[in-house]
């Protein structure tokens, strides 16, 4: 009696406790960058262009699994503020609904040093004209030119900047399907 309990025991936790085998690589022109699978973060733009954080909780049958947690800062009753946890979403996402993989770690952002470009570009520009209707003998032509050539190059960087490694002709996903679970 005790070794049938066992052995059931054994195997229906065997089968409790198994999980998708399925993952996805993340290949830059047929070499493989990285591997996503059940427990991995996720940062990717999607086709309707939103950019996405997540944990991925199951990849099956070309989908994957998102849940993607809101963190703010909450007041304790002590009055003071600490980082939780406030909801949680799910998403499912079909691999091929991927875009683009957004860059990780810490690097240089060619978006926001553009918009800081563009807004020191503007202000310096503004001030030139402010120059101008006050006292026009301090005015300065080639300031003007220079600040307006800032904000143009800064406008390129924010438009054409950042926009993650794009699925495409360089960089592709595919889906490794382990289990083969195709009924036929």
């Amino acid at each position: 009696m005790k070794l049938t309990l066992l052995l059931i025991s054994l195997l229906l936790g065997q089968h409790l406790f198994s999980q998708s085998a399925d993952f996805i690589l993340f290949k830059k022109n047929h070499k493989t960058i990285a591997t996503y699978y059940a427990g991995n973060n996720i940062s990717f733009t999607n086709d309707q262009g939103s950019y996405i954080e997540a944990l991925i909780t199951k990849i099956q049958h070309d989908t994957l699994y998102l849940r993607q947690f809101v963190v703010q800062q909450v007041p304790t009753t002590l009055g003071v503020y600490i980082l939780d946890t406030v909801s949680s979403y799910h998403y499912q996402y079909h691999y091929n609904q991927i875009k683009a993989i957004g860059k990780t770690g810490r690097r240089f952002s060619a978006t926001t040093s553009g918009a800081v470009l563009m807004g020191g570009g503007i202000l310096l520009a503004v001030a030139s004209g402010v120059v101008y209707l006050v006292d026009r003998e301090k005015f300065s032509p080639p300031l003007l030119i220079a600040s307006i050539a800032l904000a143009g190059i800064g406008y390129l960087m924010y438009k054409l900047g950042d926009k993650g490694m794009v699925i495409g002709k360089k960089y592709s996903l595919v889906y490794v399907d382990v289990t083969n679970n195709k009924k036929g």
